[in-house]
């Protein structure tokens, strides 16, 4: 997709950047693992289920000592290596903290930042942001995965932190990214915005949905747009992804040629839908529509989507 004209916004999606170099085929390499572990400049990304945290600053810090790490209570046995920094080799570790925000936030050496305020407050360039999303989502699988499906036991870390293995039964168990469609489906000069009740009050974007098995990107697209706006969709291109580490989601950006036009709402997905011509969608994104209604921020997927269209860019 190509940059829309200098009037609008600069497209600016996070969690893009991450230039980490995973070392993927050294991973069951536990000796070489624990020495990357017990240098000095090795850095460690700590979470909680809510928020990442960081060393107090100025300026942000990206990353802790494996001391600092050790004397908030981290777990050696549960580091997941994230990969190396290209200059100068520095390796990333990262793990999550057992206690609760409440409590870390009365730590003065300490900074606690949810990851969506990061990317919107670009604390951290690109590639700390991109590293910043793999620890996030390798943190939650590993929080959430602590018994074998199969058996129930408690796993273990394996393979650097990209495998759980059970002592009892013998089965390993893998990180997961669940794919996701988000769609902007078109009618000629408009654009098919909804309003999910999460989001902030007055902001429309594109519809989205998790793929089902035996599902191809097109005919998710269809599905789930069929389900929330009862609008049906014939041609769909696929324009662009992004990792989406909320949990652990990769984003499927696509176009979609709407086939009817008249939405019904019938379930809990969308509190409004409607359809938004080109003027009202340059309206949201310059901050003048007479209702206040408004597009995503620009980290996200959806707001190049629908900038790309506005401005005759997507593919």
């Amino acid at each position: 997709m190509r940059a829309p004209d200098a009037d609008l916004p600069a497209m600016e999606m996070s969690f893009l950047g991450n230039t980490l170099d995973r070392q993927s085929t050294r991973r069951g390499d536990r000796a070489y693992l624990s020495g990357l572990l017990d240098r000095p400049d090795t850095e460690i990304v700590l979470s909680t289920p809510r928020t990442l945290v960081f060393p107090a600053g100025p300026p942000p810090q990206f990353g802790h000592t494996l001391k600092g790490a050790l004397t908030l209570n981290a777990s050696r046995e549960e580091m997941v290596f994230l990969g190396l920094r290209p200059e100068r080799g520095r390796a990333v570790f990262a793990t999550t903290l057992a206690q609760q925000d409440e409590e870390l936030a009365e730590m003065p050496s300490l900074h606690l930042q949810d990851l969506r305020q990061l990317a919107i407050q670009r604390t951290f360039p690109p590639e700390e942001l991109g590293a910043l999303a793999q620890a996030r989502a390798l943190i939650h699988w590993h929080r959430t995965h602590r018994h074998c499906s199969q058996c129930g036991e408690k796993t273990v870390m394996s393979e650097g932190g990209y495998r759980r293995d059970c002592p009892s039964c013998g089965a390993h168990h893998f990180p997961r990214t669940d794919p996701c469609v988000i769609m902007l489906i078109t009618d000629g000069d408009r654009a098919l915005l909804g309003r999910p009740p999460r989001l902030p009050e007055g902001i429309y974007t594109t519809l989205a949905g998790f793929m089902e098995p035996g599902e191809t990107i097109e005919q998710a697209v269809r599905r789930e747009t069929l389900e929330e706006s009862s609008i049906e969709v014939g041609e769909v291109r696929l324009i662009s992804n992004q990792p989406w580490p909320f949990p652990a989601n990769l984003m499927l950006g696509c176009i979609g040629d709407a086939l009817s036009t008249n939405i019904v709402i019938e379930d809990d997905e969308l509190e409004a839908c409607k359809w938004c011509s080109r003027d009202e969608v340059r309206q949201m994104i310059e901050g003048t529509h007479p209702e206040g209604h408004m597009i995503p921020p620009t980290i996200s997927i959806a707001y190049e989507l629908i900038t790309g269209w506005l401005e005759e860019t997507s593919l």
